[in-house]
């Protein structure tokens, strides 16, 4: 159910010296950005072309050897995991704008995966990072797919929203690419009277077609004709590589949005928010959960999903480092802050997605 901030938020005095000690971790991280954060992202970034190239000769191999097959599905899908969450996700975010590289940039970056960059931006860094959990603003919370409140009418499909989640996380790169037009209507129901899209709904349809062709080409054709004898040997090795950083990502994602303590807001009550009711819902709307080092690497540290939804353009791996210092924050002014393992939380996603298929008891009436 949505959560009545009325009932939970504190005074208007005590979220503002919340607010100025979240400003002030923020500003101290903020200051430390330079040289070193350069360094990582580009040296993150040869590491996963390096793994691409790998990932590639060695699916060729494959033909001699099934082991080479095996080593190089493992190295492309560890590519591409690092080039959508560590690289992408981030890049595009804009944490890295200020290196000023012609390549390295949120206008210019494009990403290994079917969705097109400039709609993601459109509805996840604004939408999204707006209208956190906000019902009927944010499509992120639950992709207009996942019924996870009983706000959301319950449908007959709902009943099978565990082998929907099951097929939409084989898929979830297309959900990405398709999530903006799924929002604007573009193949199916009325058009929105109230979009603000900025581009021409044509000229979205074209982004969207012509990613999808360019990445589909690359794996499914390109690669694949290029590898002769092995054609088919490289086809079936990029498609688990996908496949697998699919399973990644949306599982990743989903424990930092969907756990079963995440709250949901109803708009009305988020109208005309201070920056420290905005802090506050973003905090109350993210999970996060622990792991090695190389485990915060490899989810793009959306394993801090809180630090991120707070400070969505800081170099994410600052996020590491000011963790420990918002949770204290949190715990000093009797704010939840939702963290464990990540197995935990995983299950508690499972959880909320079985408990929302089922219908409501006297609750919000379904629909057909």
């Amino acid at each position: 159910m949505t959560t009545p901030l009325n009932t939970i938020r504190p005074d208007a005095e005590t979220m503002e010296k919340f607010s100025a000690e979240l400003d002030a971790i923020r500003d101290e991280a903020q200051a430390k950005v330079g040289q070193e954060d350069a360094d990582y992202i580009r040296n993150t970034i040869r590491i996963q072309r390096g793994l691409e190239i790998a990932g590639r000769i060695s699916l060729v191999l494959g033909f001699f050897n099934m082991w080479w097959w095996v080593l190089g599905v493992i190295a492309l899908a560890v590519s591409k995991i690092l080039d959508n969450m560590e690289i992408g996700h981030n890049v595009l975010h804009g944490q890295y704008d200020w290196m000023n590289d012609p390549h390295i940039n949120s206008r210019k970056f494009e990403w290994d995966i079917m969705g097109d960059s400039g709609s993601w931006k459109r509805y996840h860094n604004h939408d999204h990072h707006t209208y956190t959990n906000i019902l009927g603003k944010d499509r992120d919370f639950g992709y207009g797919v996942l019924r996870l409140s009983d706000d959301i009418p319950w449908a007959p499909r709902n009943r099978y929203q565990m082998f929907i989640y099951f097929i939409f996380s084989s898929l979830f790169q297309y959900g990405i690419a398709y999530n903006e037009l799924a929002g604007e209507r573009i193949f199916f129901g009325k058009a929105k009277k109230d979009s603000s899209l900025p581009i021409s709904r044509e000229q979205l349809k074209a982004d969207f077609f012509a990613k999808l062709k360019k990445s589909a080409f690359k794996d499914y054709l390109f690669f694949p004709l290029i590898a002769g004898p092995a054609f088919f040997y490289v086809f079936f090795g990029n498609m688990l590589a996908n496949l697998i950083r699919n399973w990644w990502a949306s599982s990743i994602i989903f424990c930092g949005h969907f756990t079963e303590e995440v709250h949901v807001f109803d708009p009305k009550e988020c109208e005309n928010e201070t920056r420290g009711e905005w802090y506050f819902r973003q905090i109350l709307g993210s999970s996060n959960f622990r792991g090695s080092k190389l485990f915060h690497i490899m989810s793009g540290y959306l394993s801090c999903q809180v630090e991120h939804h707070l400070f969505p353009d800081l170099p994410a791996p600052r996020y590491y480092d000011v963790a420990p210092k918002v949770e204290a924050v949190c715990e000093k002014y009797g704010i939840p802050y939702n963290n464990g393992s990540f197995v935990k939380q995983f299950a508690t996603v499972l959880k909320r997605f079985h408990q929302y298929s089922k219908p409501p008891q006297g609750g919000t009436p379904a629909v057909s």
